[in-house]
């Protein structure tokens, strides 16, 4: 006799697929309070422009591996997203964006038809303060351990820097403002400067950046030094400039680099890895003359400003 027939001599009790996600609810409605705080990394965050609501995925990493190791939906409906979104921005001064750590108050809700889900109710906009500064200390700890953290400060920086890769975006004011600071500095010398577009806003601007200074690398002979330039700004905008490859890639990079990137306020690790910082772009164009103060140009006569023409 089959295992099946001998099954059949036995009551069997059987759940519709509605009773059982009913079932499932009673357990977890009873087993939480009627909210929590959850700690989780922010994805795939999205707003309903005609409901205003927020939708998004609340994500954990395994710390060593970063492989995911849980999942959530989430959801802040309209009216609490109104008042939370603005509220964290001005107290972290980042983009309530995917990527981010984030502490949230959440109900937990599981529905008969969609499942499990978490609305948010608040957040707690230091906890994700302290994780933006732990992950900045490691990366700073990191190109120390390295030994890269100085080397581009280690750089003589020549006399007269007259030949400058210049890495911006071409359509920033800054830019404009650099050259014209060039071709009026008070002293009247030469400088020949180069542009290598790069994006200076946005999630590719880690890997333009690293490009720009790629195609500098080629014509490293051609060059005295780099300057990179990003006016002022939403603090979010300069997140780039904290990353680790970029900052990588400027200590270990051969020629000296200037940074004129934000605010007198602001203070990249781009900027503490560069051979020389100045704030606000007009620290930054103002750095390259003021060296040559005093000294002779090269070649001698009526000087003026000139261009460097190198391919890409």
């Amino acid at each position: 006799m089959g295992y099946g027939q001998n099954n059949q001599n036995q009551e069997r009790q059987a759940f519709s697929l509605l009773e059982l996600n009913n079932r499932v609810k009673g357990v977890v409605l009873n087993a939480f309070p009627e909210t929590c705080w959850v700690r989780a990394e922010m994805s795939d965050v999205r707003t309903n422009a005609a409901s205003g609501h927020c939708y998004l995925e609340f994500i954990e990493k395994n710390a060593i591996t970063g492989q995911l190791v849980a999942k959530a939906r989430g959801s802040i409906w309209a009216k609490t997203f109104r008042m939370l979104k603005p509220y964290f921005e001005m107290e972290t001064g980042q983009i309530f964006a995917s990527g981010l750590k984030v502490l949230v108050k959440v109900s937990i809700e599981f529905h008969e038809l969609y499942g499990y889900s978490l609305t948010v109710l608040d957040i707690d906009p230091a906890y994700t303060l302290g994780d933006m500064i732990r992950k900045r200390m490691e990366i700073i700890r990191q190109l120390k351990e390295e030994g890269v953290f100085t080397l581009n400060k280690e750089l003589p920086l020549p006399t007269l820097p007259k030949r400058v890769a210049v890495i911006t975006s071409p359509t920033a004011a800054g830019y404009e403002d650099f050259l014209n600071q060039l071709a009026n500095n008070k002293a009247g010398y030469p400088f020949y400067p180069k542009l290598f577009p790069a994006l200076m806003q946005g999630e590719r601007t880690e890997e333009s950046v690293i490009a720009a200074l790629d195609r500098v690398y080629r014509h490293a002979d051609c060059f005295d030094v780099v300057v990179i330039i990003r006016g002022g700004g939403a603090t979010s905008d300069l997140n780039s400039f904290d990353s680790y490859l970029l900052a990588a890639n400027c200590a270990q990079f051969p020629l000296p680099i200037i940074t004129g990137i934000g605010h007198e306020r602001d203070d990249t690790i781009l900027d503490m890895v560069a051979h020389t910082r100045m704030k606000t772009t007009t620290g930054g164009r103002s750095r390259v003359p003021d060296r040559a103060d005093g000294q002779s140009c090269r070649g001698g006569g009526r000087v003026t400003t000139g261009r460097l023409f190198v391919g890409n």
